[in-house]
């Protein structure tokens, strides 16, 4: 045993009897320990859980001689601080095993990921009656707390940009501005569902008295471009030069869709498919809320002779385009066929790959859109995915990059911000990190998950870090769900933020 070793194995007594004093003879106290290079909310989730599990909560942050510490520790224990769970947090110099064998506390908990694995403190829990338990916190899949800040925000802004990511990975600002710019270049094909969203605004007359229903008036309504439309109508906002490729029905929905990508200056090829009508959603609104949603729509594949009609005009189309962009809502446009053969040409011919599938009342895999540079599902659509509801999200997340053999992988978390995971390009040591989200105060979080696919993968094909590229996409969705109904971005907003 060094000096530095000894010395601080005479800390634990002092550590220990302050931690009782302050816990209190009658108080459950749980132990957990970490590196926690950065807080994120897989962290908050599993604190949020052992604090739940007794009455006090204790941390040990590992110094900096512990493998995988990125940050300086005294860093990471101001982090860890700060977490209103926490009832005492100190930077641990021993093995846990060692600490744990002095303070006995009740509980120890670490993550789900290491109930599979020896764990070396399982001996010392043991031997005194403790538990040892494994969870990686309670999993949620709701947005809808987003939508009731927009009642208490009192800023001008509602957007704020964390600057604390952008020096971790060492870019600025005006990086990123010109990567926007550099937007202006690309030629981008999107492929995916056309949906046209309806927004019916009400006026709330009251409950009806002979059943208990809501009953409103209708006093407008709104057609927006949705679905894939949408995404290749941000593309073309943002500056690139667009193709996109979807289904429709022969009727007016899809007349209007054409005339508005139009409109968009969004080269649109229709393939018209006479067993379905043009997707078509309706939201009814009153006072700032959807109270109810409507889809007019069919699920079933493309055809064979349908499948080969999108080949032969895509081909051409993407030979020459910097970035092809698979827009999946799982209503039947991009059966697995089409998706191989098109990923298959896309390799050989070198163009950047992204794709987002989206699982909310539909049931989908973003992991059979194998090889993509970039996949961005939600946290619901990733554990679908892997099969998998209980593990941590950088579990998750690596998990699906190996499942998906994807570049990188962005799992978007509603109110809890986008968790990034990009093993084949490191920043400064890190392979996850993660960014809040922006807008504290959105009016419609709808559009938000669309907007971030295109401006992220537009980014990486402008030659931006998948750094840089997380935070653009965030930005592009902070900006999107700051109004209702899907509108495209024009790369002046996102310059003019960043400009803020």
């Amino acid at each position: 045993m060094n000096s530095s070793t000894s010395r601080h194995q005479l800390e634990i007594p002092a550590i220990v009897a302050d931690i009782k004093a302050l816990a209190g003879d009658d108080s459950r106290i749980v132990f957990v320990w970490g590196n926690f290079n950065v807080v994120h909310p897989g962290h908050l989730r599993l604190l949020n859980f052992a604090s739940d599990c007794g009455d006090f909560l204790i941390v040990g942050v590992t110094d900096d001689s512990r493998p995988a510490t990125l940050v300086p520790e005294q860093l990471r224990l101001e982090g860890v601080r700060a977490i209103g769970a926490v009832n005492y947090s100190f930077l641990l110099h021993v093995p846990p095993e060692d600490f744990i064998g002095q303070l006995q506390p009740d509980i120890v908990v670490k993550g789900k990921e290491h109930e599979q694995h020896f764990n070396p403190e399982q001996v010392v829990v043991e031997s005194y009656g403790g538990k040892l338990l494994f969870s990686s916190g309670e999993v949620r899949f709701s947005s809808l707390d987003l939508l009731q800040r927009e009642l208490h925000e009192i800023n001008l802004s509602s957007i704020r940009k964390p600057l604390d990511f952008a020096e971790r990975h060492g870019f600025h600002f005006n990086d990123l501005a010109r990567h926007v710019r550099g937007f202006s270049a690309l030629k981008v094909v999107v492929i995916g569902d056309l949906i046209v969203d309806e927004y019916i605004s009400c006026d709330p007359l009251g409950m009806s008295q002979e059943d208990p229903t809501i009953v409103v008036t209708p006093i407008s309504h709104d057609l927006f471009v949705g679905g894939a439309g949408i995404v290749a109508a941000h593309a073309r906002g943002l500056g690139a030069q667009v193709e996109y490729f979807g289904v429709a029905g022969a009727d007016e929905t899809a007349a209007y869709a054409q005339e508005k990508l139009e409109s968009y200056g969004v080269n649109g090829h229709l393939i018209i498919d006479d067993s379905r009508p043009t997707t078509l959603k309706q939201r009814f609104r009153a006072r700032g809320k959807t109270l109810l949603r409507v889809s007019h729509l069919r699920q079933h594949d493309i055809s064979l002779e349908l499948i080969k009609d999108f080949m032969e005009r895509l081909i051409p189309v993407v030979g020459e385009a910097d970035l092809l962009v698979f827009s999946d809502f799982n209503y039947g446009s991009l059966p697995q066929p089409l998706v191989d053969e098109l990923m298959g040409y896309c390799l050989r011919a070198g163009v950047m790959v992204a794709a987002d599938s989206q699982s909310s009342s539909q049931l989908g895999d973003i992991s059979r859109f194998r090889g993509m540079n970039l996949i961005t599902p939600t946290e619901y659509e990733a554990r679908l995915a892997v099969r998998d509801s209980v593990s941590g999200l950088v579990v998750l997340a690596d998990a699906l990059h190996s499942k998906a053999a994807a570049g990188h992988v962005f799992i978007t978390m509603g109110a809890e911000g986008l968790l990034i995971h990009s093993p084949s390009t490191p920043s400064n040591g890190l392979t996850t990190d993660r960014l809040p989200a922006f807008n504290t105060a959105p009016k419609d979080v709808s559009g938000a998950g669309d907007s971030l696919l295109i401006c992220a993968a537009m980014a990486l094909a402008a030659g931006a870090s998948i750094w840089e590229s997380a935070y653009l996409g965030s930005l592009a969705a902070a900006c999107q769900v700051g109004r209702v109904g899907n509108v495209p971005l024009a790369a002046h907003e996102l310059i003019q933020e960043l400009s803020v």
